[in-house]
């Protein structure tokens, strides 16, 4: 039997059946659909999608391609990459549009499914409108340039090529190990011929997210390290929950003694005040974790890709310490030189909790406990008490947050100087509760980001942290949250630039050339005073409730305001960036000028000699 529709009418209608499943509970694969419409796409999956309906297919409208990225990977995420949404745009700008958002989730290994019209397959006239001319290859399309940020692609240029595409398509969305942005780019005439299809391309399919178990002489050889390591450490990363471990990580930790550090993707996976939790590890990680790394003689690695602020840029852990990692992907398992665990990562926790019945850790020295206790004294410090007059500081601004919100509540965030202070200081009460992206750290991820964890998870409340500059690079999906009732909080912090960077920039010299938002001073420098922009009041103009803060204890309130509201909402406050949050705990390498003419900068450089690591004395990655 065969029904005959056009190529996007089969696309909606085949990814309408499609779910996955893991630990026997069923999961719809694309659980909706982006979409910004043109002439690439408006006749072929714009005419299926209205055809098909809000029940086989959910369409979400969009403002911005990128951001329609950014919001499938939050929805993806919070459903621990298990379900997805897809992406539709017309050609040219719409779609490399996608290519900063499909860097993002490959990076990050979450699966959404991208669908860029593209030129027609028949040429009938060409060039077609946004249509990139090579001279040198006509078959190439602005859509080449998702090619490297894509983990599968295909270009549809055939009706008959759908079906095979379409399942190799689900194979990559569905595989933990090979997930990311899949593009599936579509000639605008093909979207739109008709074909026979056979009814079995349309019938359920499910396909199963099962739990591969390392191999047990690898286990039974890394549990001998554990065993015979005198101070060891487990580095929980975004592997731990995505794979939903972060119960049977916290009972290996409790059942051994062994401390547990936090990458960024892994900050969460133990409660804060689990006993052996040390909090965020690396660059932007809390002194006690650093210090452990520091002294580690066996490092267990679950879930983590040891990227450089995890590592220090290779120079956080002792050179002749041994790593063992416990990860899905054969590839993340043999970095650190070390024993590679390839599985699931609550698999194999379970698979080395059982070799280590009865093992004990050597205890915590007093030192080291003392160190604890301090870093919490700080971070206390650090959040304030809700008093003081003027305006609060960034850290005082995450201490309102810590206070106001509820366990279940959600703090999203991407890039600036606030995922250093979510690292070091936010207290994790939930698994779900911090979900910063710092694979790509994307500025403009946030706002889209929330509205898809919202979506994937109504019975949470949302908070978007997002300074000045972010806000002002990609605010336009508020629009989106006010026009679906997503109701959404997006904090926005004014600091009058680019704050992060601005630090950054001092600290290697560049005096923070082009880090201000302010006017010209007469030298022409940004050094005048700052921009009359009103963040506010642009954000009531886009529909959102504003509450406008000037003290931390008006942040409070105005965050509990927030809370409570029905609608979309957002909270201004000015920061005072005189009193920064506590520094960095372990090194970050961003070579500086080796030669210049300016004081600043080889003062500088000679800082960054004396603080890079001699050679030969970091771990091999």
């Amino acid at each position: 039997m065969s029904v005959r529709l056009t190529v996007a009418q089969a696309l909606v209608r085949f990814l309408s059946v499609q779910f996955t499943e893991r630990d026997g509970v069923r999961h719809r694969s694309v659980a909706g659909m982006w979409g910004i419409f043109g002439h690439g796409n408006v006749a072929g999956v714009g005419q299926a999608l209205l055809a098909a309906g809000p029940e086989a297919m959910p369409y979400h409208q969009g403002r911005n391609e990128q951001a329609m990225v950014h919001a499938a990977v939050g929805y993806a995420r919070t459903r621990h990459g298990l379900s997805a949404m897809a992406c539709t745009t017309s050609i040219g700008p719409g779609a490399t549009n996608l290519v900063t958002g499909a860097a993002l989730a490959t990076i990050n290994r979450v699966p959404v499914l991208l669908l860029p019209g593209d030129v027609f397959a028949t040429r009938p006239a060409d060039p077609v409108l946004q249509q990139l001319e090579v001279p040198w290859a006509y078959d190439i399309t602005v859509n080449d340039a998702l090619r490297p940020v894509s983990r599968w692609f295909d270009r549809i240029w055939r009706p008959e090529m759908l079906p095979a595409s379409l399942l190799q398509a689900m194979r990559v969305l569905t595989d933990p190990v090979d997930t990311g942005a899949v593009t599936l780019a579509l000639p605008q005439d093909v979207q739109a011929e008709a074909y026979d299809w056979q009814d079995e391309l349309f019938r359920e399919r499910v396909w199963q997210v099962r739990r591969p178990v390392p191999d047990a002489d690898a286990v039974a050889e890394a549990a001998a390290l554990l065993r015979g390591a005198r101070r060891p450490l487990i580095v929980a990363g975004g592997g731990v929950r995505i794979s939903e471990a972060a119960s049977a990580l916290a009972e290996l930790a409790a059942a051994t003694g062994i401390p547990v550090a936090e990458t960024q993707g892994g900050k969460g996976a133990l409660r804060w005040d689990h006993p052996q939790a040390l909090g965020g590890i690396g660059h932007t990680g809390t002194a006690p974790a650093d210090a452990a790394a520091r002294e580690a003689d066996v490092v267990l690695g679950v879930g983590t890709r040891w990227t450089d602020f995890t590592t220090a840029s290779g120079a956080l852990f002792a050179p002749d310490a041994r790593f063992v990692s416990l990860n899905i992907a054969s590839f993340d398992g043999h970095k650190m030189a070390g024993l590679a665990l390839v599985g699931d990562a609550r698999a194999g926790i379970a698979a080395l909790a059982a070799e280590l019945t009865g093992h004990q850790a050597p205890g915590r020295t007093p030192d080291a406990r003392r160190a604890l206790a301090d870093w919490r004294a700080r971070t206390d410090a650090a959040f304030g008490d809700g008093g003081g007059e003027g305006p609060p500081s960034q850290s005082e601004v995450v201490g309102a947050l810590d206070a106001v919100l509820h366990d279940r509540d959600v703090v999203v965030n991407a890039a600036g100087s606030l995922p250093g202070d979510l690292h070091k200081l936010w207290r994790a009460r939930d698994v779900g509760q911090y979900h910063v992206e710092y694979g790509f750290s994307c500025m403009g991820y946030e706002i889209p980001a929330a509205i898809g964890v919202k979506l994937a998870a109504p019975d949470r409340e949302v908070f978007a942290l997002v300074g000045d500059g972010t806000y002002l690079m990609l605010p336009t999906e508020v629009v989106t949250a006010v026009q679906e009732g997503v109701p959404i909080n997006v904090v926005i912090v004014q600091n009058h630039g680019y704050a992060s960077i601005g630090g950054l920039s001092e600290q290697v010299g560049a005096e923070r050339f082009g880090t201000a938002y302010r006017f010209r001073a007469p030298d022409g420098s940004f050094a005048g005073e700052p921009l009359p922009v009103d963040l506010a009041a642009n954000a009531a103009s886009l529909g959102l409730e504003v509450f406008t803060a000037r003290t931390a204890k008006e942040l409070r309130a105005a965050l509990a305001a927030a809370r409570e509201s029905p609608r979309a909402t957002a909270v201004y406050v000015e920061t005072d960036p005189a009193r920064p949050g506590p520094g960095a705990e372990a090194w970050w390498d961003v070579p500086v000028a080796e030669v210049s003419d300016r004081p600043a900068t080889r003062a500088a450089r000679e800082a960054y000699d004396r603080a890079r690591p001699a050679p030969g004395t970091r771990p091999r990655l």
